[in-house]
């Protein structure tokens, strides 16, 4: 561990970001960062032992070589050498065995560490409302779990063993050097305000070109993972820009370069003074001391410990010069982390929740909004400004309303169908079912609980929703179908699949449920990913179903198919379905017109083609018999 120390070490400070430096310590954020310690309280009383006594070790090899010269070498005492030799080695293997267990207990702290923040920000994360995640660059959110879970790491590991260990090493060092040849120890120590100087002024400019460096490398990292998904690649093909992408990128990589270049030149340089100061300090040392000795006012062996001294005093002055900077950057990281943690979630289980329970043996429960009405929320209370690189223009200002006073009742068994314009607010209202959000006025009801006041989870078991275009998971068939239902068997999937007429298909891949549908499920079709999307909700067999364009991605023919599945799986359950085709909910046993966030029409199929509203214009344009349009 004495080996962290030295020109590595030094040049390790001078990469801290030096926007650290005018921050403040906030004794709120040091006292969550020593609760975060406690778990490791044990392992961090060994880490901080082994450090002071590896750091101690620092002045014994100099003073066994002044022992070994005065008292062996010139004096001639053989024994005195050999054992003095061996407990040079004796030294050397302590140190080994020290940097080996403090890398350990190092590496325990550290990796602990990371492991509990990260289930933390990931933990919390998974209970942030929808909102969040609207807004939010996904980029920025994983960066918190990675970059600055693994720099607030650095604050009970790097930062804490080196300023420890060079504290300690520098206080005996100096000391040591000062019994040893006060003189000569003074003269020395003039030659490193110099280093000092040089340190500060070459870091100064470092931070600056570090974090262009970085902003680059992640504009960088920004373009290809953008082009090299499934979606991306297939924009850039179909609008044919290679030439104009291949020219933005390489403008990218050349800043990249060049500042990649100037960051060298001042390591170059940098590490050019961190030769020459310990070199003219080491001339200084052994030309007065040497005049020393032969005055015989020093000993050999005291000019040659001096010497070796010397250049162990280096590292930790060097360290030490940048202690603040360190502890700031570190507690910079902890503040990003906890950013993320106290970010409240919009969507909230109460502390009184119950789980919601419904009639034992009924397979659909009553669905009821009361009045509602909903604005979407202040971009301010649902995510952080730095989470968002764009848009954030808009923060601190609440949206208009976008429902006005729904109110409806979808009996268990009834299917209930969301028509209207596009921006209406026909998802809007499912989301607010499934509580995605939170009203701002009135209540939705499931099985006649205020869904506010029941738990999450037993909500998500009794609601089932299929989007317009549903995610999958770059994995299997059927771990996608059984992240609906975990301890699903074979049979049982088998079953849904048969149900939502992709089975056949299924069994003619060479991987069965085996096969891996690719990023998103890209490497299935649209209408196949549907499929599975609706066999996935029929394995979990909800209650209460949702669907939000489930269709719209299938044929004439598939969705005829599907809707007969659908037909016969959902009998006797709720339905909430949006469709902008008209022809897939004339079977419905209410429909709702929805238009400017308000229900402007209720009733069924027959019943509002003759009322000729809003309901029969819509139909009136995408229909010219009654049969469905095929694509």
């Amino acid at each position: 561990m004495s080996g962290m120390t030295g020109m590595g070490a030094a040049w390790r400070h001078l990469r801290t970001d030096r926007s650290a430096v005018g921050s403040r310590v906030d004794p709120a954020v040091v006292r969550r960062v020593l609760g975060a310690a406690v778990p490791h309280r044990r392992l961090l009383a060994g880490f901080g032992t082994v450090t002071v006594l590896d750091a101690l070790l620092v002045v014994v090899t100099p003073l066994l070589v002044q022992r070994l010269v005065d008292d062996g070498i010139v004096a001639g005492e053989v024994g005195v050498i050999v054992w003095v030799a061996v407990a040079i080695a004796g030294v050397a293997l302590v140190d080994a065995a020290f940097g080996v267990l403090g890398g350990w207990l190092s590496a325990r702290i550290g990796e602990g560490l990371i492991r509990d923040l990260r289930i933390q920000v990931f933990g919390h994360v998974q209970r942030q409302g929808l909102a969040f995640f609207t807004r939010t660059q996904t980029g920025a959110l994983v960066s918190r779990l990675n970059n600055d879970v693994v720099g607030a790491q650095r604050a009970f590991t790097t930062v804490l063993s080196n300023v420890v260990a060079n504290s300690v090493s520098a206080l005996v060092v100096g000391i040591t050097m000062l019994a040893l040849s006060w003189q000569v120890t003074l003269l020395c120590l003039v030659m490193f305000p110099l280093l000092f100087v040089v340190s500060r002024w070459v870091g100064a400019r470092l931070a600056v070109l570090t974090r262009e460096q970085m902003d680059g490398n992640a504009d960088l990292g920004n373009v290809m993972t953008e082009r090299f998904n499934v979606g991306g690649a297939m924009l850039l093909k179909l609008f044919g820009r290679r030439t104009e992408e291949d020219v933005n990128f390489a403008l990218k990589a050349t800043r990249v370069r060049d500042v990649g270049v100037r960051i060298a030149l001042l390591t170059r340089l940098f590490a050019s003074v961190m030769l020459l100061v310990p070199a003219l300090a080491t001339a200084l040392v052994y030309g007065v001391g040497g005049y020393l000795v032969v005055r015989g006012e020093l000993t050999l062996g005291t000019l040659l410990a001096l010497a070796t001294l010397l250049l162990r005093l280096l590292g930790p002055l060097q360290g030490l010069s940048n202690v603040r900077i360190d502890v700031m950057t570190a507690l910079v990281s902890f503040e990003r982390v906890f950013e993320v943690l106290d970010l409240p979630s919009t969507v909230v289980e109460r502390a009184d929740a119950v789980p919601l329970q419904f009639a034992a043996g009924s397979r659909g429960v009553r669905l009821e909004l009361d009045h509602v009405g909903f604005a979407y929320p202040d971009p301010a209370t649902t995510t952080l400004a730095s989470l968002e690189t764009v848009g954030g223009a808009d923060r601190g200002r609440g949206s208009e309303p976008v429902l006005h006073d729904v109110t409806f009742v979808a009996e268990p068994g009834e299917t209930v169908a969301l028509v209207g314009p596009s921006g209406a607010g026909k998802t809007t209202i499912t989301h607010l079912v499934a509580r995605l959000y939170d009203v701002d006025r009135g209540t939705v009801r499931v099985a006649g609980h205020d869904v506010r006041a029941v738990t999450l989870d037993s909500l998500e078991d009794v609601v089932g929703y299929v989007t317009q275009d549903s995610h999958m998971f770059h994995d299997t068939i059927g771990a996608n179908l059984r992240y609906a239902r975990p301890d699903a068997t074979d049979e049982q999937i088998w079953a849904a699949l048969e149900a939502a007429r992709i089975a056949r298909l299924v069994r003619s891949l060479p991987q069965g449920l085996e096969t891996v549908v690719g990023d998103r499920g890209y490497r299935l079709s649209g209408g196949e990913r549907q499929r599975l999307a609706i066999a996935r909700l029929l394995l979990k067999a909800p209650p209460l179903v949702v669907l939000d364009e489930a269709t719209a991605h299938l044929d004439g023919e598939s969705e005829q198919a599907v809707q007969e599945a659908l037909a016969t799986a959902l009998d006797g359950r709720t339905s909430l379905v949006i469709a902008h085709r008209l022809s897939t909910v004339r079977s419905a046993d209410q429909i709702l017109v929805v238009d400017g966030g308000r229900i402007v029409e209720a009733g069924t199929h027959p019943e509002l083609l003759a009322r000729g509203g809003l309901y029969a214009q819509l139909h009136g344009t995408q229909l010219v018999d009654d049969t469905p349009v095929t694509r």
